[in-house]
């Protein structure tokens, strides 16, 4: 939760909406909507992650350049 729950924080500081959730492969994955800067600045900072995190590969897609907004995005940004 400690990698999640670091994100949530970051997330927040810039005024990013979207989740962090663990999948069944132990990975966890972020979707995340904001401001052109902000998304930037969270990319780079998932690259590391929080003190003590190991950070193996970060993988990104957006389907075809296309923003898509799934129902239910949350208005913060949460963790599941």
């Amino acid at each position: 939760m400690y990698f999640r729950h670091s994100t949530r924080l970051e997330a927040r500081r810039l005024d990013i909406r979207g989740i962090a959730r663990n999948l069944p492969d132990g990975s966890v994955e972020v979707l995340a909507q904001g401001g052109a800067a902000a998304i930037e600045e969270l990319r780079r900072w998932l690259q590391h992650g929080p003190p003590d995190a190991r950070v193996v590969e970060v993988r990104e897609s957006e389907p075809d350049g296309v923003q898509v907004i799934p129902t239910g995005f949350p208005k913060g940004f949460e963790i599941s």
